[in-house]
């Protein structure tokens, strides 16, 4: 009697447990190698200028600090001119620091690559109080700096063509900075092709020149300071490498079904849906109703006997 009356309770909560089973969706296995990863950083900037410029009629310093399409991923800018105003500087007048036939900036970030680079042809730099001489021209100078996540970060940067400063044709050189002194107007020291890796960043500069001229017109004593050409920078994204081959497949963990005592793989899932594992459910829920229906019959006769 006993056995009869815990038989039934356990025949009917298993065969609602396989009906449950049958009517709930089938779990599936979310996210992968990679899917938290953090996307990578990158930046450019064509050109970065921070000096320091005294005046002669008032015996005081202005700061110049100005760039040029500045960029942060993603982003990209064309913009060829660059134009500042002084107070008491050149007669109130827009100083043109730069001009160029071209000048872009471009910055690119995702999950598995960042990079970023800066380009500048036949372009012309100028100094307050130096308008008609330039501090520096170039016909074409390039840095590019590549993060790829497990990749060793690569930076490079080109001076290509001719290079004059102060109106003097130079060759740079990788051996040090090469300095240009004209008597009367100043010193300009060109450093050439900087570039800086970690194991996960990357830095690049085509020109850097630390000025100072003592041009004695148009208002102006002295300029000091620093002007930096085409920069580029990277942060590599913090996740595992790109896969390479053509056919390679994700890494892809086994789910067990509860239950069933069969392994079942989200790759089977996502190509057939559940229409593969369905008829074995639904004949095992099938099954679990015909046992629940006859420990009922077995039942009620135990209790009319």
């Amino acid at each position: 009697m006993n056995s009869n009356t815990f038989r039934l309770p356990a025949a009917v909560l298993l065969a609602t447990g396989a009906v449950a089973l049958l009517a709930a969706p089938p779990a599936l296995a979310t996210g992968g190698p990679g899917g938290d990863a953090g996307t990578g950083t990158s930046g450019a900037v064509v050109l970065r200028a921070g000096l320091d410029v005294g005046l002669l009629n008032k015996s005081v310093h202005v700061p110049l600090k100005a760039t040029l399409n500045e960029v942060s991923a993603p982003a990209t800018a064309e913009k060829t001119a660059l134009t500042v105003t002084l107070d008491g500087a050149e007669q109130g007048q827009p100083v043109s620091v730069l001009k160029a036939e071209a000048a872009t900036a471009k910055a690119t970030a995702d999950q598995s690559r960042a990079q970023a680079e800066a380009n500048l042809a036949h372009a012309k730099v100028h100094v307050p109080g130096l308008p008609a001489l330039s501090l520096i021209e170039v016909e074409k100078v390039t840095s590019k700096a590549v993060c790829e996540a497990g990749k060793k970060p690569v930076a490079s940067s080109n001076v290509l063509g001719s290079v004059t400063a102060l109106g003097k044709k130079i060759t740079l050189t990788a051996g040090g900075p090469s300095k240009v002194e004209v008597p009367g107007v100043g010193l300009v020291s060109l450093e050439l092709s900087g570039t800086q890796t970690t194991s996960t960043t990357a830095a690049a500069s085509a020109l850097r020149l630390k000025v100072s001229v003592n041009p004695l017109n148009l208002n102006v004593a002295e300029v000091d300071g620093e002007v930096v050409l085409a920069e580029a920078h990277c942060t590599a994204p913090e996740g595992p490498a790109p896969s390479t081959g053509p056919s390679a497949k994700p890494d892809i963990k086994a789910q067990t079904a509860t239950g069933t005592g069969t392994a079942v793989t989200h790759a089977d899932l996502a190509e057939t849906g559940a229409a593969s594992v369905t008829p074995y459910v639904a004949g095992g829920a099938l099954l679990l109703l015909g046992i629940g229906a006859g420990a009922l019959v077995v039942t009620r006769r135990g209790r009319a006997s």
